[in-house]
């Protein structure tokens, strides 16, 4: 079985509280403290009422005795009641300065808690291999990265520190009630058993009802993320009216399972209170049955009264962390999926070798997981040095799956033949450096919100503008600059939304080649733009990337025709093998591609 990172919950989140520890202490003090200030009024009521204002000889020894002779005994306090006012005034400041501290370092708790987490998850997610993020729904992880930390960061911060301050009011509550009446007393306590017993039963209910929210509203975010990112393909196919009845399905099913969780807690509650209730009106019929009997002092009654108001709501609150266990534990288990997701990691013997060599694919094979054919059979081919290579391909053929394994976005197994550049198995090089030295252009490039220079300048932060604009001209993306109002500051919006596609393709071709990498992957990477900017771009490469190998995927022959060597795919295989002229002799499928597409090519012209 595989290790996990994380086999506990409690593991997990006591990571996460590393920074977090010293202030929910301090907060779980101050919260005592409250408690123990809040324990002191009721008693100098009872006193008051029971010595003081009538003749009952006070119950108190040692200190406090002490204390009152020093004082001047009931006597005195008779003819100054003002005393115990003050008093009662003084431990309700002091409850309120412990309550004010303890939100204080609660809240300092929670939110460095938060930032905890959330910068954990962001450089763990970062880390996970590219299968990984292939297999799981981007609007699912930032469902969990969201709703599920603040689910735990409600349940640490305003129930879990909460917990002693609880247990230490009731414990004191219950302690004082039994020194007042037992008999009453065990009325009380046996609340406290009904309470834990019903919120037992409901954790349950309420876990597996917040589970199916919570897996519902990473489903619903998913396709509001989906739609939001890709609204463009929506309005050009007019699917607005499918997907909006989709979303509304979606949501119609959402709300109705937070509608069962919310019956649930209804039921949860309004027990609560019934019982609640049902206690106070037992406690006051039995208290006043004992006053008229002489039983009980009209001021312990009081008091008694006084204690179990406090211990209705710490019990109802116990109830309540019983009961949202269950949430936390769903959203502690959904992040634990996340951060048991096992990182990349480079062999303990991984190293940093010259990456100018020949790359070699020696009969490579693979299969993508719960695939049923190999993506890749038997690929065994040699790229030389400085050289530039083209793949042709159709849909499917596996030409970019070849490059997605030379850049290990997936990783080979050992059992399917391997890949080497200047004779080093690239599984034996750190990814780091493996990748550095590797530019991909990928058919649809992402651009992110910034500037145009910004995202230029993303792999290489040190560049200048010279360096940016050398980049750019060499992609011919510099003249189409010119034509902005804010040039390479303009701010191309979300994923480049602000521009064509041609002029996302030479903004990620600039990209790559401010990197100036030994190898420079086009992953038909020029398909968007024409046939006459094409040839441009690829005189310029030429002109300026001299000792690259520069690998072209493409399905246009004349992206691929002046290449030093040509392999041609097909289902995973390698068919043909050679340049232009070799395979134009062979009169194969490569040359019924050529064929066809200046065919097509020559009838547009003759329509135009």
């Amino acid at each position: 079985m595989e290790e996990r990172k994380y086999p506990t919950r409690l593991k997990m989140v006591g990571h996460f509280l590393r920074g977090s520890k010293r202030w929910f202490f301090l907060a779980v003090i101050f919260a005592c403290l409250v408690s123990l200030f809040e324990l002191i009024s009721p008693k100098l009521i009872a006193f008051t009422v029971d010595s003081v204002i009538g003749d009952q000889v006070p119950d108190v020894t040692g200190m406090v005795k002490t204390l009152l002779e020093a004082a001047g005994g009931t006597a005195y306090l008779k003819g100054h009641l003002g005393m115990i006012a003050l008093l009662i005034m003084a431990a309700a400041f002091a409850s309120a300065l412990c309550r004010y501290l303890f939100r204080l370092f609660n809240a300092k708790g929670a939110e460095t808690l938060v930032k905890t987490m959330r910068d954990d998850l962001f450089s763990h997610i970062l880390r996970l291999p590219f299968q990984w993020h292939s297999e799981n729904h981007t609007g699912d992880i930032i469902q969990r990265c969201t709703s599920d930390v603040e689910q735990i960061k409600m349940f640490l911060s305003e129930q879990l520190t909460s917990l002693i301050r609880i247990l230490i009011l009731i414990t004191l509550a219950v302690w004082y009630m039994f020194g007042i009446h037992k008999t009453l007393s065990l009325t009380a306590v046996a609340y406290i058993v009904i309470v834990v017993s019903y919120s037992y039963y409901f954790h349950h209910k309420i876990g597996d009802a917040f589970e199916k929210v919570d897996i519902e509203e990473g489903r619903l975010s998913s396709i509001a993320q989906e739609n939001l990112t890709g609204v463009r393909v929506v309005r050009a196919f007019g699917r607005e009216t499918y997907e909006k009845e989709w979303f509304e399905k979606q949501n119609a099913h959402y709300t109705g399972l937070w509608v069962h969780l919310l019956n649930i807690l209804a039921a949860f509650w309004s027990s609560g209170d019934l019982i609640s209730n049902l206690q106070i009106l037992v406690i006051l019929a039995m208290g006043s049955a004992l006053c008229v009997r002489g039983s009980l002092s009209a001021g312990n009654f009081i008091a008694f009264i006084s204690y179990n108001s406090m211990l209705i709501w710490p019990t109802r609150a116990l109830g309540r962390v019983i009961s949202n266990l269950s949430k936390a534990g769903i959203s502690i288990d959904r992040l634990m999926y996340i951060m048991n997701a096992e990182e990349e990691k480079d062999d303990d013997n991984a190293a940093e070798p010259p990456m100018n060599g020949d790359i070699c694919f020696e009969h490579v094979s693979f299969r993508f997981a719960n695939a049923n054919a190999e993506a890749l059979n038997d690929i065994d081919f040699t790229i030389k040095a400085g050289t530039t290579v083209g793949i042709l391909g159709g849909t499917g053929s596996g030409k970019s799956t070849l490059m997605y394994l030379l850049d290990r976005l997936y990783d080979l197994p050992e059992d399917s033949g391997r890949i080497t550049v200047g004779g080093t198995d690239i599984r034996m090089i750190r990814r780091n450096w493996l990748r550095s030295h590797i530019g991909m252009v990928l058919q649809e490039p992402y651009l992110f919100s910034r500037t145009l220079e910004e995202n230029i300048r993303i792999a290489s932060q040190k560049s200048d503008r010279n360096e940016v604009r050398r980049a750019a001209r060499i992609a011919a993306l510099d003249e189409t600059v010119g034509h902005f109002a804010e040039g390479y500051d303009t701010y191309v919006g979300e994923r480049g939304v602000t521009l064509s596609g041609g002029q996302k393709q030479r903004t990620a071709i600039a990209q790559m080649l401010i990197r100036k990498p030994p190898v420079m992957i086009f992953d038909d990477s020029l398909s968007a733009v024409d046939a006459e900017t094409d040839a441009r771009i690829r005189r310029s490469l030429q002109e300026n990337t001299a000792g690259s190998t520069i690998i072209l995927i493409s399905h246009r022959i004349t992206t691929l025709m002046n290449a030093d060597d040509i392999i041609v795919m097909d289902q995973g295989r390698v068919i043909e093998h050679g340049s232009h002229d070799e395979l134009m002799e062979k009169n194969g499928i490569y040359r019924k591609i050529h064929d066809l597409q200046y065919s097509q090519s020559e009838q547009e012209e003759d329509h135009e």
